[in-house]
């Protein structure tokens, strides 16, 4: 899972991301816990950056720490999703995350503090 070679769960992953968005200035950051909710993937972790530049900044430093299956949202930056299979990552911007509105979409999962 790790470029490191380490093994992690899923939650530990998710921790592990949201501490990258973290420390790359992003903010709002919340996981929410999927896996009696939905058979998508076991953990959400959303956040918000300040611009698209720093969105995809965020996404390139996620990518160096865990290689993502599949990424969507590079290009334009407003929603990149990062798919790493049990945690998929949003970084949004503030305008395109209050419009989507995944917490209000998800709210009824558990969230993890970070």
């Amino acid at each position: 899972m790790s470029k490191k070679g380490s093994k992690k769960t899923p939650l530990n992953l998710a921790k592990e991301l949201a501490r990258i968005i973290s420390d790359k200035k992003g903010e709002d950051i919340v996981i929410f816990d999927l896996r009696d909710i939905s058979p998508i993937t076991d953990y959400f972790v959303i956040a918000t950056g300040l611009s698209d530049i720093h969105n995809r900044t965020i996404a390139e430093h996620l990518s160096e720490f865990a290689e993502p299956d599949h990424i969507e949202g590079l290009e334009g930056g407003g929603w990149i999703l990062l798919d790493y299979i049990d945690v998929v990552v949003h970084i949004f911007s503030r305008q395109t995350r209050e419009f989507y509105g995944l917490e209000r979409l998800w709210g009824d999962a558990p969230q993890i503090k970070i």
